[in-house]
């Protein structure tokens, strides 16, 4: 694969909920060529809240126009999203949709911690309400430390889930940071809501990694194609890519992702939280840059037809 880049297409600062960050970005398609692009945006305290842009995928750089509040808020003080939640994909389900999401909260031992949720549009994405002021997946003995990143499909009657699950902590002592541990495994539903996680490592870090990012996948000719992210040792995030029969057992093919950072710039530093999508028999990635998407997302269209 091979990807040309068009460009920082979404920038922060267009609302005090989204002073900063236009991180973790999905499409969801509303007609012809206008797409929702959804995010999590950052306030000045640094807590994320979903929202969305209306723009046309063939000029993107136009916007339609913005989410003027937030599709998906921070929870109460205490629950497990109230210092962030930002938006990992949507389901259509029947007249609803519903929206899964990474709810984030501070820890003092470690700093943060994060979980699974839930919101539920009635009014076809309108406003979303949440389903629980608890996650719908917690940790557990297979999960026991985080859970986040879902991205969900509904096949043969079975709700699917690829999601990010944290294994440990590395504690450091001074001024370095702790560095979390964590990979891509997978779970099942019988409706979306009650959820068993598998226990199955989908994508596992290799030895000089510590962290498999937030999973997108689709299915093409029969095959389970997953788009991700990984860092380790001293480099920040790159895209990855891998492919799967099932959707259980994968097969990492990071050498053809065809995309890195630029030699200067908004994405010179990282790439992450690739989101690839085809529309009109064209490829395109939707990808964050240099800290985690503080300066906006960019777009790259697939050269490959």
């Amino acid at each position: 694969m091979k990807w040309k880049k068009k460009g920082l297409i979404l920038k922060p600062g267009e609302y005090d909920w989204v002073k900063t960050h236009i991180q973790n970005p999905f499409q969801e398609h509303v007609e012809k060529d206008i797409f929702k692009i959804h995010f999590a945006g950052r306030d000045k305290n640094n807590y994320a809240r979903g929202g969305c842009a209306l723009l046309d995928i063939e000029n993107p750089q136009k916007i339609i126009s913005w989410s003027e509040t937030p599709t998906i808020d921070i929870g109460e003080p205490g629950c497990f999203d109230d210092c962030g939640a930002m938006p990992s994909c949507i389901v259509n389900n029947g007249d609803k949709k519903y929206m899964y999401y990474t709810g984030w909260t501070q820890k003092v031992k470690t700093p943060f911690s994060f979980y699974i949720g839930l919101a539920i549009s009635e009014n076809n994405g309108v406003t979303y309400k949440k389903y629980s002021r608890t996650p719908i997946l917690d940790r557990s003995e297979k999960d026991p430390f985080m859970t986040a990143s879902p991205f969900v499909i509904k096949e043969n009657n079975i709700w699917r889930m690829w999601y990010v699950s944290c294994i440990g902590w590395q504690l450091n002592e001074g001024d370095l940071p702790s560095k979390h541990y964590y990979h891509i495994k997978y779970a099942e539903s019988k409706d979306g809501l009650n959820w068993r996680p598998i226990g199955i490592d989908c994508i596992y870090y290799k030895k000089d990694e510590y962290a498999i990012a937030r999973p997108i996948i689709f299915k093409e000719n029969d095959l389970y194609k997953m788009w991700y992210c990984y860092r380790g040792g001293a480099n920040t995030y790159r895209a990855g890519y891998a492919e799967s029969e099932d959707g259980l057992k994968w097969t990492r093919k990071d050498n053809q992702v065809g995309i890195d950072i630029s030699e200067k710039g908004w994405d010179s530093k990282m790439i992450c939280y690739p989101c690839v999508f085809t529309h009109k028999n064209q490829k395109y990635m939707l990808y964050n840059g240099n800290d985690y998407g503080k300066t906006g997302c960019g777009l790259a269209v697939s050269n490959n037809q």
